[in-house]
């Protein structure tokens, strides 16, 4: 995901990563959060940028992260979401969809108070984060529920990314290749999940685990009876 060629390192400065990123940086440091790891991919067209900041707060088998995104052709504005990185395998989740920074640039616009305003709003969420994903690692799943949620995030559609992945999904599932997603939990079928995005482009990575992480939400409707059943063993 590092851009590795001079044209996706200029591009990068267009899209005024270093002072939000400083921006960011700061703003942390003022709560005590350090930042261990960042890595940024640009658009095969230059006009999107996506980045990734892991930070020092930890919990059990992963660390919390932030997302970056932002635009030059205006198709999107600069904004952010939390998520968690997986030490195991370095696989990245998101918690929820991507929050505005800012609605419009005016004279009195101040990048850090933007930023100090969503950090402090990230950083709520991670207690929760925290608790939904050991509920996942406790929750188990039968084999069969574990099918018919591959088979409707792909065939049927519940989830946005490509068909093919889903076979990808099954093999990781049912013969992990790490020792800590072996049990049958939602866990594990989640780190199923975000192993196959990897596959793809790292914008189209991060839209896939956005839809993940908004079609799997706790409480979030259900497509089915089988989903209701998915979501009410991690609530």
């Amino acid at each position: 995901m590092v851009p590795t060629t001079h044209r996706q390192q200029k591009l990068i400065v267009r899209f005024r990563i270093n002072e939000i990123v400083r921006a960011l940086v700061e703003t942390l440091g003022f709560r005590h959060i350090g930042v261990v790891h960042d890595e940024y991919a640009v658009s095969p067209d230059g006009m999107k940028m996506f980045g990734v900041l892991d930070l020092e707060t930890e919990m059990e088998g992963c660390r919390f992260s932030v997302g970056l995104r932002n635009s030059h052709d205006k198709s999107m504005r600069l904004a952010m979401t939390c998520g968690y990185r997986v030490f195991v395998c370095s696989n990245m989740a998101f918690a929820g969809d991507f929050t505005p920074v800012l609605a419009k640039h005016s004279k009195s616009f101040s990048l850090i108070d933007c930023i100090s305003v969503e950090s402090t709003e990230m950083q709520r969420s991670f207690e929760p984060m925290r608790k939904q994903v050991e509920a996942w690692q406790r929750s188990e799943l039968t084999d069969a529920t574990a099918k018919v949620v591959i088979y409707e995030a792909f065939v049927e559609g519940a989830l946005e990314a490509p068909k093919h992945l889903a076979r990808t999904v099954h093999d990781l599932y049912f013969e992990p290749r790490y020792e800590e997603f072996r049990p049958r939990t939602i866990w594990s079928l989640s780190n199923a999940f975000t192993s196959a995005f990897k596959e793809l482009d790292p914008i189209h990575n991060s839209k896939r685990q956005l839809s993940w992480a908004s079609s799997w939400k706790p409480g979030s409707p259900s497509r089915s009876s089988t989903r209701g059943r998915f979501d009410e063993s991690h609530t």
